[in-house]
């Protein structure tokens, strides 16, 4: 039987479990033979020291005066028979093991063994992976079931279901997959290890292996909204005065964001940069729209975004879907109104004066504004300037007749005398 217990040792070693942890299970499942096999519920135990060609039953009873179990129970003049040092409420053991129960015993500790092997390799596959929930994993399609794709990902298969991929993302077996690792759970069959494709994580994770700035902490994202196969939001920051968040995550000439896209199959990303100050923030996040003005209520948390008449559209999205993702993306929900919605009929006027929850955000868009009413005075002014020089011709003109008008009258007096 030693070969045995040795062969036990070296699955043990292999598979990296604890050799008390399965002797123990033996001994257990041993017991449970017993009582099966000779059909007994008697209070017995299993002993051996490391081989189990050492191996013993041993039944146990407790000494009483008077015995009302014998199953569990021995009297104490019985137990004085075995050792006369026995007392009332010690306990009684002695060796019942059987002729054959040595076969038994392998048949039942190989059951065992083999079964705490797949347990302790479940709990490894579990642990592993519960450890690594929010990671990026790549595998291998191995099969597909009613649109369930099991993703081999090395000693276990990662479940990607129909619902976790975007809209027009197909693959075939044999090919190679990225996925986030979403949920882990135990089952009866093992882990289950369910990924994502349509997860906001699963950008996070793809700028991180693409951007060594967001993977060693210098460029920092802190937010991304996401409509899986359409359009994907991020907002970027960084406390590196020389280092630009947004050009570090495009990558030169578009590259590094360009394998981003990609990887999701042509999805849009918008990258934006972050800014603690609400007013900025929303006017970044309406990107590519330009905002005029930004009015925020704090209490509701809710802002309403001005934009120029012939950006409203582009602001708002296809289907509402680029202010949706603003407002995830910041935490604020906005109201797009366009420069005439806002100001009504008349346009802007030079001298509103701005509430306490207003500001003007864009300066090149206040720049045209500005030069818009510089060229407005400058006409008014000229047409003044027109004005008054054609109120001058006038009363020159005047002066002339009048002066012609008193020629006339001098010459017809001197005709008269």
């Amino acid at each position: 039987m030693s070969d045995f217990m040795n062969a036990i040792d070296d699955l043990i070693q292999e598979k990296g479990l604890t050799k008390e942890i399965v002797m123990e299970a033996i001994e257990s499942a041993l017991v449970a033979a017993y009582k099966k096999n000779y059909g007994t519920s008697q209070n017995v135990r299993v002993a051996f020291d490391g081989d189990l060609d050492g191996l013993e039953v041993l039944m146990r009873k407790d000494v009483v005066e008077e015995v009302e179990d014998e199953f569990t129970q021995i009297s104490l003049q019985d137990a004085m028979e075995i050792d006369d040092r026995y007392q009332v409420g010690d306990v009684v053991e002695y060796q019942v093991t059987p002729q054959n129960f040595g076969r038994i015993a392998a048949q039942t500790a190989k059951q065992v063994v083999v079964q705490k092997i797949r347990e302790a390799e479940r709990g490894m596959v579990f642990e592993n992976y519960v450890n690594r929930q929010g990671d990026l994993i790549t595998g291998v399609v191995q099969r597909i079931s009613n649109e369930t794709i099991f993703v081999n990902i090395g000693n276990t298969e990662g479940i990607l279901v129909a619902r976790e991929r975007a809209a027009g993302e197909r693959f075939r077996v044999n090919d190679r997959i990225k996925a986030y690792i979403m949920d882990v759970r135990k089952s009866a069959k093992g882990p289950q290890i369910f990924l994502s494709r349509t997860h906001p994580g699963f950008v996070e994770r793809l700028f991180e292996l693409e951007v060594p700035e967001i993977e060693d902490g210098i460029v920092e994202i802190r937010s991304i909204a996401r409509e899986a196969g359409s359009r994907t939001k991020i907002a970027v920051y960084t406390e590196e005065e020389d280092v630009d968040p947004v050009g570090a995550c495009v990558g030169a000439g578009g590259s590094r964001v360009r394998n981003i896209v990609d990887e999701l199959f042509g999805e849009k990303i918008d990258i934006t940069v972050w800014d603690d100050d609400p007013y900025v923030l929303i006017r970044n996040v309406l990107s590519p729209a330009e905002v005029e003005k930004v009015i925020l209520d704090e209490e509701l948390k809710e802002a309403t975004a001005v934009v120029p008449d012939f950006q409203l559209s582009l602001a708002i999205g296809k289907e509402g879907q680029n202010v949706r993702l603003a407002a995830r993306l910041s935490g604020w929900k906005i109201d797009i109104k366009s420069h005439s919605q806002y100001y009504g009929e008349e346009g802007y006027e030079e001298d509103e004066e701005l509430d306490d929850n207003e500001y003007y955000d864009n300066e090149e868009i206040i720049e045209e504004m500005e030069e818009e009413a510089e060229d407005v005075e400058e006409i008014e002014a000229e047409e003044e300037s027109e004005e008054n020089d054609d109120e001058e011709d006038e009363d020159e003109a005047e002066d002339d007749e009048d002066e012609e008008s008193a020629v006339e009258e001098t010459e017809a007096e001197e005709t008269d005398e």
